[in-house]
């Protein structure tokens, strides 16, 4: 998440995420998809530095995995692994079928992970859970929530905490 590689967190990286998948397919600023991505991120921002009782806009490694731990715990205002799950599935769903096909996540993984590895498709057999060729919504949400609540590391969702 440290993209500027500075030691802590602050609302640049959350924008150098949006804009990795903004930019990686193409979309305009005004696409709804664009727009929902952007909204959730600057949502969740607020809700980490809310759960950190941080007086500044930056926030250190402990204080992010504490806040962020507490910010998906508390779904009373933001839903974090509905609503961000949903924004970037609309994203990587670029057909707009209702699932992920091998070739938009191999796009996911080229054009905003920039993983060109052979063994990047085996995350997508992970994420299939179901084994039917494509990864439909609920299997990414399922996969979204396990990133946020499982403790299991060989879980799908751990492939979105870095085993990439």
């Amino acid at each position: 998440m440290d993209a500027n590689k500075d030691g802590c967190l602050d609302w640049s990286d959350y924008q150098k995420l949006a804009d990795r998948y903004i930019q990686g397919y193409g979309l305009s600023k005004d696409d709804r998809r664009a727009r929902a991505l952007q909204t959730f991120c600057q949502i969740y921002w607020l809700e980490l530095l809310r759960h950190a009782g941080v007086d500044g806009d930056r926030l250190t490694r402990d204080q992010y995995v504490v806040a962020n731990r507490l910010a998906v715990l508390d779904s009373s205002r933001l839903n974090v692994t509905e609503m961000g799950g949903h924004a970037i599935f609309d994203i990587i769903d670029a057909d707009g079928d209702n699932e992920i096909s091998r070739d938009e996540f191999a796009r996911l993984m080229r054009d905003v992970w920039k993983v060109n590895s052979p063994g990047a498709m085996d995350l997508f057999s992970r994420l299939d859970m179901d084994g039917d060729g494509a990864i439909s919504r609920h299997e990414f949400i399922r996969a979204v929530r396990e990133h946020f609540l499982s403790v299991d590391p060989d879980a799908p969702g751990s492939i979105f905490s870095g085993h990439v």
